[in-house]
């Protein structure tokens, strides 16, 4: 042990002449201890939900989507994608159509998504979704059906236990409006509804799912027109490599986006969050730090006889400035690592009994808990680095006018 490390802790837990000292020092390490705490566990709250959010976009989102760069379909035979589908990671695709289009049910008006896709999505969704009633059908021998999202069910009612049939109308841009017989300018197809889902992403439930060929006629598409090639990857495979390589494949003719391309915003936002959230406490455990400035300064002067006599005795200045800075840092680190220590252990206690619970109705019942090692070493390492900032300063500026 140094001589600077065992004068710095006679002095910490010995009694001062000015208990306001004592009580400063105290207040200063219990804020650090508090301030610490409450970031590990904030921070592990956020992981929670960020991982919740994270797990509600990945399953509404395919691995890969590949669009046209040029319009907003293509041909989906183009000889280029059969580069695709022989790469390894390819397990299977759904070749899609996406359109706004005006809806009519039993009387009930309104505007949604229609969304055509292929008998291959029927057999392997390239997205997740919990079926509320009916089933995922899109035929019934002849018959077209629908599935719709459960803000449609809500919304017009649309449901698979009645016969009323769902009218789907979308301008015929080969024809010109008549004001006097507006619909004949329409394209009209007829689904009945087979069933109704619910999607983790709320945007989906105002979409109805219908039969490729029926949306491309709607649409006035040719068959071989698509708006959208969705692609699961097999297991194993980094989706951002894949992208990348599938990029590299269609070159500058297609868009190709893996599941975070396709939320960028909203991830970016979490991003953004995340970093807010932090530096606001971090902030305040800057502030707190503030404490242990004075209380070091102000013991400085106390112990100024002490500080004479120690250089009396042949002590070097840096000798003596160790003494304080030790001091000071040994405040907030004791602080920091019991602070830590306790937030850990709330935050694994929250994680596995669930002891708060969440208000009201949301997917999950108890405040979700996410430690990580990456978010301990940079709590620490920064509490450290302004508690080396917080300890230097007065310990140079007060001694220097003493030594």
């Amino acid at each position: 042990m140094s001589l600077s490390y065992f004068i710095a802790k006679r002095y910490l837990f010995a009694k001062k002449s000015h208990n306001v000292i004592n009580i400063i020092s105290l207040i200063s390490a219990l804020g650090i201890l508090v301030g610490s705490c409450a970031l590990v566990i904030v921070m592990s709250v956020y992981n929670g939900f960020e991982e919740i959010v994270r797990g509600m976009y990945d399953q509404s989102a395919p691995d890969i989507v590949i669009t046209s760069s040029k319009g907003k379909y293509f041909d989906c035979t183009d000889s280029v994608f059969a580069k695709i589908t022989s790469h390894p990671s390819f397990e299977s695709a759904t070749y899609v159509v996406e359109e706004t289009v005006f809806v009519n049910y039993d009387k009930e008006e309104g505007v949604a998504t229609i969304k055509g896709v292929d008998d291959g999505f029927v057999k392997n969704p390239t997205v997740s979704f919990r079926m509320v009633e009916g089933v995922f059908a899109l035929r019934h021998g002849e018959i077209a059906q629908t599935v719709v999202g459960r803000g449609l069910y809500s919304q017009m009612g649309i449901s698979p236990r009645f016969l009323d049939p769902v009218e789907v109308y979308f301008p015929d841009a080969s024809k010109e409006i008549s004001v006097v017989n507006p619909m004949a300018s329409l394209r009209r197809e007829v689904f009945f509804p087979a069933g109704i889902f619910s999607s983790s992403d709320d945007k989906y439930n105002n979409y109805f799912y219908v039969p490729l060929e029926s949306a491309q006629a709607l649409l006035g598409l040719d068959s071989t027109e698509i708006g959208a090639m969705e692609i699961r990857v097999a297991d194993g495979f980094s989706l951002s490599k894949v992208q990348k390589e599938f990029s590299a494949i269609l070159a500058d003719d297609f868009v190709v986006k893996d599941k975070y391309m396709q939320n960028e915003t909203v991830y970016k936002m979490m991003k953004v969050e995340r970093v807010v959230i932090y530096m606001i406490l971090l902030f305040i455990i800057v502030v707190i730090c503030c404490n242990v400035f004075g209380s070091l300064t102000m013991l400085i002067i106390e112990k100024r006889d002490d500080i004479m006599t120690l250089r009396n005795l042949g002590a070097s200045d840096s000798l003596i400035r160790g003494i304080f800075f030790r001091e000071g840092y040994m405040i907030i680190m004791l602080g920091t690592i019991i602070g830590m220590f306790l937030g850990i252990v709330l935050s694994l206690v929250q994680q596995h009994f669930g002891v708060i619970e969440m208000p009201g109705n949301f997917i999950v019942n108890y405040y979700p808990v996410v430690i990580r090692w990456s978010d301990l070493i940079l709590t620490f390492g920064s509490i450290a680095v302004i508690g080396l900032a917080m300890t230097l300063f007065p310990v140079r500026n007060t001694l220097s006018k003493i030594l």
